[in-house]
This record gives structure tokens, sequence and C-alpha cells, in this order.
């Protein structure tokens, strides 16, 4: 659509009787624009396509612009006619206007201040107070992509963000907007708004706003966006972006006053804002890589909307209601909390922390609280890819709004997530029966070894924890031999943990032959009687320990021996969260039996699993049905696969090794530094810190895990 020089020069000349002017191009969007500068004055050229759609939306911007001339504290561009009094000239295809060039140092020039942030909200308010009424058909009837509430018209740029989990951030937001903004948008005013208040077209003078340049993106939509807009571009690159925020509000609210649900969902429409900024970015550099004009906010865009997880969506919220003078959301005091708590729930169930937290929200490695605290979560062993991830969620919400149902019926979620699961095993483990917990999988895993053995006892690992079912009870060391616990049952057959730190030996080697031969001698004793041995890769509840790397090669063997099968309870270590192993039995070299998978299967969705042989299986197709309500229904098979399909996109097994790599390391220089650390264990994102007595390194203290 580019002109010459030449071309343009008889433009002006013959039709705005402009003479012997410097003609210099400047970057466009929609338009291709020229600074037109002569000895008395300067002037802005603007070149579009001549067709219907373009001709309309100028005419609705022309008579924009005349309203707005009636607000003289502050400098609009004002459409400069032709010779015959006409606002633009249309000529070989193409339209020409002219606007006057507006004076003003461009707001990202200067600091932008708190101060500068309540004026820009005050000069919004009065171009807003003016616009909003406005009655312009073209206006009205324009949509752009640049428009918030026309949010879902970027999300085909989405696959252009290389980075998956820069896609997944957006996909997140999209997400939110779609629930926490869609619901109300009736309720919301709407009117003309510029669309566009960022650095480059808020001009200064004197420390104060002059003005704004570039109505190109002009829309009717709602009121809000127009603070939104603006918001998100002041607040790029600021340490604490809401303190600015604070003032842009007080600013505008001053003019126009503001609405409590206006204020509630500003958080998420500068999320919005923020990721059609992003997109268009990713989709600009793909199809002209040497454009800065639409990339120029790409890194600080991006930077915003990392920061912007880091901030609760609740502190957001009650800090913009603050700053309009509303009372910030009510919140249930904790002791009343407490006090329904125990009139409802047992005490059986503990609380975490001597001061309960009263989570609110979440988004992927962060919790948000009532009072709008963020947390990091560096605890959960549960939402392996993150809270409230799109994918995931999507595939629920998806499934759930089509079908859910149970495995007596054909349904291809479930032969779907069954080949896509199984994939990730060796080939003589080759079916899946589908429970909705892991508690659930570890009593169905000891049942399908005692009814394929027709024997009684199970060998367990000392400390070690397989579930909260009356079974799950009865081999988990850790519940059984707990305060409250039920004691050993006679059944139940006990290994000492192989734990190599604190032990008397000087070699792992040496610490394993040790903890071999005690579990040998436990087998020995009841020889032709053990249906199975039960183990987690890594004992969690004992400290996070690893077992010695050749411990299973000599228990798996014996086992098998006298007629036994090995079970592997992947479900705390499972699905790459070791980093080099997507299954924590692979760390040994070892293949079981039976595996048993669940808690981050389902990212918080319950799922849980046995993974078996073909011998196995067949053995439990006795005439007695096996059934699980929810176990394998398509909402949670769909989960599932959203699950396995993010761990591959985002590689986040390699992050857990990198990430896990990066902690160990800094753990074992600090434990250089402190004798308190006294052994730093485990893999991947599976670690464990022993703290022991400093002037007794073999007296232990606790572990963090």
């Amino acid at each position: 659509m580019g002109k010459q020089p030449k071309s343009i020069l008889k433009i002006l000349q013959t039709h705005f009787d402009v003479s012997n002017p410097t003609i210099q191009e400047m970057e466009g969007y929609e338009s291709n624009n020229y600074r037109i500068e002569t000895p008395s004055n300067r002037f802005v050229l603007k070149v579009y396509g001549a067709n219907r759609e373009n001709r309309t939306i100028i005419e609705g911007e022309i008579e924009v612009l005349e309203q707005l001339k009636t607000i003289v504290a502050y400098d609009f561009p004002v459409p400069v006619r032709t010779k015959n009094h006409k606002p633009w000239v249309e000529e070989n295809g193409h339209i020409y206007r002219v606007l006057s060039y507006v004076e003003g140092t461009f707001l990202g020039h200067v600091d932008r201040s708190k101060n500068l942030a309540y004026d820009l909200g005050v000069f919004l308010g009065r171009m807003d107070k003016v616009t909003m009424p406005l009655y312009e058909a073209p206006v009205y009837a324009k949509q752009t992509q640049w428009d918030i509430r026309q949010l879902s018209k970027n999300k085909k740029y989405i696959k252009y963000i290389p980075d998956s989990k820069d896609r997944s951030l957006v996909e997140y937001f999209l997400l939110q907007f779609k629930e926490q903004i869609i619901p109300f948008e009736e309720e919301l005013r709407k009117g003309i708004i510029h669309n566009d208040g960022n650095e480059w077209n808020v001009l200064t003078r004197k420390d104060s706003i002059s003005g704004i340049i570039d109505f190109g993106d002009m829309c009717h939509t709602w009121l809000i966006n127009e603070l939104a807009v603006a918001l998100t571009y002041f607040m790029m690159e600021k340490e604490k972006p809401l303190d600015y925020a604070i003032e842009m509000i007080k600013g505008y609210h001053s003019i126009i006053p503001l609405q409590v649900l206006e204020l509630d969902i500003l958080y998420y429409l500068v999320a919005a804002r923020l990721c059609i900024s992003v997109c268009n970015s990713a989709y600009s550099k793909k199809q002209n890589p040497d454009s800065t004009y639409i990339t120029i906010s790409e890194k600080p865009a991006w930077n915003l909307l990392y920061k912007w997880l880091t901030i609760s969506p609740i502190k957001a919220r009650d800090t913009f209601r603050k700053a309009a003078g509303f009372q910030p959301n009510i919140k249930k005091p904790l002791k009343e909390q407490l006090e329904l708590r125990g009139k409802y729930i047992s005490k059986s169930l503990s609380l975490s922390y001597d001061k309960p937290i009263q989570m609110e929200r979440s988004a992927f490695q962060y919790m948000y609280d009532q009072k709008g605290n963020t947390y990091l979560d560096a605890y959960n062993n549960i939402m392996l890819v993150g809270h409230c991830h799109p994918k995931v969620v999507e595939a629920g919400q998806r499934t759930m709004s089509k079908l859910n149902t149970n495995t007596r019926y054909i349904y291809p979620e479930l032969l779907s997530y069954s080949e896509k699961l199984l994939s990730k095993f060796p080939s003589q483990l080759k079916k899946v029966f589908f429970v909705n917990s892991g508690s659930a999988a570890s009593d169905l895993a000891i049942r399908l070894a005692q009814n394929h053995t027709k024997k009684n006892k199970i060998m367990v690992m000392e400390h070690g924890y397989h579930g909260n079912t009356r079974m799950g009870i009865d081999i988990s060391h850790y519940k059984y031999d707990h305060k409250g616990g039920p004691g050993k049952r006679d059944y139940i057959i006990q290994a000492p943990m192989p734990k190599v730190f604190g032990s008397e030996f000087s070699s792992e080697e040496e610490a394993c032959r040790f903890y071999v031969d005690k579990a040998l001698e436990e087998i020995q004793k009841n020889k032709n009687h053990i249906s199975s041995f039960i183990s987690e890769p890594i004992i969690g509840c004992g400290g996070q320990v690893p077992l010695p790397k050749r411990y299973l090669k000599h228990i798996y063997p014996a086992i098998r021996d006298q007629g036994g099968v090995c079970i592997s309870d992947e479900v705390q270590v499972g699905f790459g969260r070791l980093g080099d192993f997507f299954w924590g039995y692979e760390m040994y070299d070892v293949v079981p039996d039976i595996v048993i998978i669940g808690k981050p299967m389902g990212n918080g969705h319950p799922i849980g699993a046995v993974i078996t042989t073909d011998e196995i299986a067949q053995s439990f197709e006795n005439g007695l049905e096996f059934f699980s309500s929810f176990g394998g229904n398509p909402v949670s098979c769909a989960i599932g696969e959203a699950v396995l399909d993010v761990i591959q996109e985002e590689q986040l097994d390699k992050k857990a090794k990198e990430t896990g790599g990066y902690l160990k390391k800094r753990l074992v220089e600090l434990g250089n530094r402190y004798p308190e650390i006294g052994d730093v264990r485990g893999e991947g994102l599976f670690l464990g810190v022993e703290i022991v007595d400093k002037k007794n390194s073999r007296i232990p203290i606790g572990h963090i895990s």
C-alpha cells in the first residue's frame, strides 16, 4: 500500500495546498503514516486502502475528533480539510487524509510518576465524558481485536507464541476472562472510548498530560476498558504496579465515578490487554520480523503479565475498591470459619499451620488467600502442572458439558487416555484399571496380587504410606505404627527402610548389602506365603529416602522366586517429577508387576489407576466383576490426558530436572556452611533435607521434604 514521496507530494500540493514539505515515513499498523513538515507547520498524512470499511471508520473518527475540540485544555489531532473542504482524498485505490501534528513529549520518554498517573486518569475521564454518550454508527459497528471485549479474536494468534509456558499463561487469562468477566458483560457501562492510551500515544508537557494521538483503535465497548488499557501500559516496568493503578483510578474516578463491578474485574481486564499485546506481537514477528512498531512493548508486556500472576486478584480487587472510596469485599473472620469447621468436620482432618490459611484462589504455582496474600506453593504434591492449568480445566469443562458416564459404555476418552497412558510404560505392563484415588488403587493392587498368587501375606517397607482405606492403612507402616494406629497385622511383613544416611555403614554398597540381607531374612521366614512386596521408589514419609541403587535388584527376584509379585507405588513420584525418570522404578533398572498411580495424574481431579500385566489382569477375570463408579469416566480421562499433554508440551520432566538439580546443588552448598544440614537427597523435584544436631550429626532432629 506504500507510496513514494513523489506521489505523496503531488497529493499534498494538489489537494491540501502544502508546498515543498519534508516527508518522513513513520510506522503504522492499519495505515501508512508520514510526517509532513513545512517551514510554518507540521502535519500527519495517513494513507489507507480505499474501501467502504475504511471510509466509514474515518467518517466516525472525524465526528468524534470534532467533538473533542470542545476540551480546550488538551490537544487532539484536528482533521485538515482539502481545498474543496473534504475530509480526505481518494485516488488510485487509496484514501489520503491529513491531521494536525500534536506537539508534546511522549509519555514513554518521561518518568511515569504517580502524579502523572493521576493526571492521566483525569485526562481519560474528561475525554470519555465527551465521547461516551456520542452515537456514531461507524464506531458502534467497528470490531477490532484490540478491544478487550473482543479478546477471543486473538485466540488464533496464541499458536505463534514460541514458548509453551508463555502460551499456557495466556490461555489461563483467557479462561479467567470467560469465567470472571463474560457472566457480567451486560451489566457493564458502554461508550465510545479511545482504547489505546499507551505511552507512545499519550503526550505530556511540563510534567502534565497534554493530549493524545492515534484514534485508530477507537471503538464502542465497555467504559472501564479505557482505564484498563492505559493502566496496562503505565504499569509496565514498575516494581509496584498497584501503587500507580491507585493514582490513575483516583484521577479517573474524580471525573467519571466508577462502579464496584468495574473495579472488581479490572485485574482481569489488564491481564486481557496484556494477552492481546503479546499475541499480536508474536503474530507480527512471524509476519514481519524486522518491524518494531507492534513489538515495542513485547518484553515489558511479558514481564508485567508474569508479575501480574504474582499479585493476588483479591488484593488487586480490594486495592482498586479502596482507591475509589469503596469498602473492600467482606471476608468471613477466621474464628467464625474455624467454629463452623469444628461443628461440621471431624478433628481427625488436620489443618496446616497454627494459624490456618483461608485460601480463595490459585493459579499455576501461586495460591491466594482471602486477605490478598500470594503464596508460592512449594508444598503441594498434587497440582503437577500447576493450579487451574487452562488445558486441564477446559478438558474437564468441555467433557462434562458433553458426557459423563462409566466404563460399562464405550466412549473415546477412555480408549484414548488408556493408550496414551500405557505408552509411558514398558510393553509387559499393558492393562489399566481406573479408580478415583491412589488409596483405591493401592487397595485394588493388593487385591489383584492376592487373587493372582493365591497367597495372603504382604511385605511392606518401614515408614511406607499407601493410602487411607482399611487395606491402605494395613500396608502403611506410617499409619499402622502411628499414634492411634491399629498396629501391624499378622499378614504384614515389615522390611527395614534402607536408609544410608545415619547408618553405621561407610558406603551405599555396604548399607545395601545389610538391608537386603535383612529383607531376605524376612522373605525366607515367610517363603511361599508372600503375595506381594509394595514400596515407594523414594520413601516419602520416611523423609524422601531413596532406596540404594541395587536394592530392588535383589528384592524383586526373591519375591518372584517364592511366587509373589512386585508393586511400585508411584503415586507421589510419578509423571516426571523425578526429572530423569518418568517413573521412580526406572531409577533402579527394574520393572514391577503392578504399578499404582494417583495424586498428580488428575492435577487435583480425583483419579487413580493400577497398571499391570496381561497375566495378572486375566487371573482377575474370574466372573466377579470389578467396577468403579467414577474410575475411568469420560471427564476423568479427558483431564488425565490433558495432564499428559501438558507434561509433554511444557517439558515438565526436563524442568523438574533443571530446577531440582539447581535446588539440590544450592542446598548441598548450604550444608557445607551449616552442619545442621546433615543430608540432602532425592531426585528432580522430590527432595529431602535432614536436619541434625550440629554437635552430633548422627542425631536427626527432623526432615524437610
